[in-house]
């Protein structure tokens, strides 16, 4: 019996979906300026113009202050700036898609930990953290690479924090967001909490020894976004640091990451996206290239410096990201074993994302290791991907290479998008025959490909 395909319906959390295939969080670098909600629209409206069932808005920073991982994050602390994100919603909902907004905070990722200039900037903006560091981010700071300034929370802070996150999907709802989407992985607080790498609390947010993980905290967060945003529908990442350097212990492991999902599915989580990734923020998150191009590039450099102090230090991250890419070589759907694996335990929808890039991948995935499919890099070079997807064959293939070089960019400041000459010609090449043309509602939103 031939299973769901892309273009086949889905709920989640009693939302319907148009179709199962979404648009993965990425940093759109909009900020909270004047120009924030209209960058938002310009880069998200694209995809649901072209099909996409789901629309993710990369991590968003609930709190005011502290806890952004990369320059240029958007924050959903201020009431006042999230009204004005319907405006947003309302463009999405317009072409029949769904929008989901993707919570964070840093913790030991923020900048106030790891870019130089941000912490000359804000010499007394400590980092919340779940734990006193491990040992090897405090060798780190002890060579100067990083600058730990810690203070561990306690439970009242823990509370806080969580309530933090219940606060800003409140808000969120009201601004017309469909669901609300946990960044539980890429070393963020969420992930923190859950990893026996970070924590090593001993109250009630320590790890519990029958999961393998600190999941109270997103249980608590669960709770905090009930109370506050009722019945929104409710998803997470859920992570394995399976792809860590073996030295690196203890750590969450496959077992661990699928007995977190079905404790979250038990307590009312609405969908899970199962990932593999290190205990740090590396490239177990972006496998593929090293970013060659981003790293010659002139125009960058000084934002190199600026975020790691000197070009010397700014040389050495390179040659650690190179070191990195030698170990994450890229394969098709890298998280999919693990996604069906927990599929096999839970009864709510599983998401999958992580190296999908040809329409038959992504069809062969479903109702198998997954119920939604989804892509993050490959819309920095084609924001009307969808049309080529849902409309194409089954060789139907993402003109990404895998490259990178859209990702190491953001350390400096960079906006998304991709930076490839070869790519952005194919995806030129693409638009003039009218790959990215759909009938129906969508308007003319413009593309980097021009």
């Amino acid at each position: 019996m031939l299973g769901p395909q892309l273009e086949s319906s889905v709920t989640v959390g009693g939302r319907p979906i148009r179709n199962r295939l979404y648009r993965a969080p990425l940093l759109e670098c909009a900020g909270n300026g004047p120009e924030a909600v209209e960058t938002l629209i310009d880069e998200l409206e694209p995809a649901a113009a072209s099909g996409a069932g789901l629309i993710h808005q990369g991590a968003t920073i609930v709190r005011e202050a502290g806890g952004c991982a990369a320059p240029g994050m958007t924050r959903v602390a201020d009431s006042g700036f999230v009204e004005r994100l319907e405006e947003l919603t309302e463009a999405v909902h317009a072409h029949g898609s769904a929008i989901a907004i993707q919570l964070e905070y840093g913790g030991l990722r923020s900048m106030e930990v790891w870019h130089a200039g941000y912490r000359r900037s804000n010499p007394g903006l400590e980092q919340l953290v779940v734990s006193r560091p491990p040992w090897i981010l405090r060798s780190l700071d002890r060579v100067g690479f990083l600058d730990l300034n810690p203070r561990v929370m306690d439970t009242d802070e823990v509370e806080a924090l969580a309530a933090d996150f219940g606060r800003a999907a409140a808000r969120a709802v009201e601004a017309g967001y469909d669901m609300i989407h946990l960044a539980g992985a890429n070393m963020g607080i969420i992930q923190q909490f859950l990893s026996p790498f970070y924590n090593r609390r001993e109250d009630e947010f320590g790890i519990d020894p029958e999961v393998g993980s600190g999941v109270r905290f997103l249980e608590r967060v669960h709770e905090e976004i009930r109370d506050r945003a009722g019945d929104v529908p409710l998803i997470t990442k859920v992570p394995s640091e399976a792809a860590a350097p073996a030295p690196l212990q203890p750590r969450l492991s496959d077992a661990d990451a699928i007995r977190t999902a079905a404790r979250l599915d038990s307590i009312g989580y609405d969908g899970v996206v199962p990932v593999r990734c290190s205990v740090f923020w590396d490239m177990s998150i972006v496998r593929g290239a090293f970013p060659a191009r981003a790293w010659r590039d002139p125009t960058l450099k000084e934002g190199y410096r600026e975020a790691f102090g000197s070009r010397t230090r700014a040389t050495a991250v390179a040659a650690g990201n190179w070191l990195q890419s030698r170990r994450y070589d890229r394969e098709p759907g890298w998280n999919a074993d693990l996604a069906r694996r927990v599929r096999s335990r839970v009864d709510i929808p599983v998401f999958l994302e992580g190296g999908l890039r040809e329409r038959a991948e992504l069809d062969s995935y479903l109702g198998d290791a997954a119920d939604l499919v989804g892509m993050g890099r490959p819309f920095y070079a084609e924001p009307r991907l969808p049309a080529r997807l849902l409309d194409g064959p089954a060789d139907t293939r993402a003109v990404c290479e895998d490259c990178n070089n859209c990702a190491v960019a953001q350390a400096a400041g960079a906006s998304g998008n991709c930076r490839t000459p070869s790519v952005l010609e194919e995806a030129g090449a693409l638009r003039k025959r009218g790959a990215y043309d759909r009938t129906g509602n969508e308007r003319d939103d413009g593309d980097p490909t021009e």
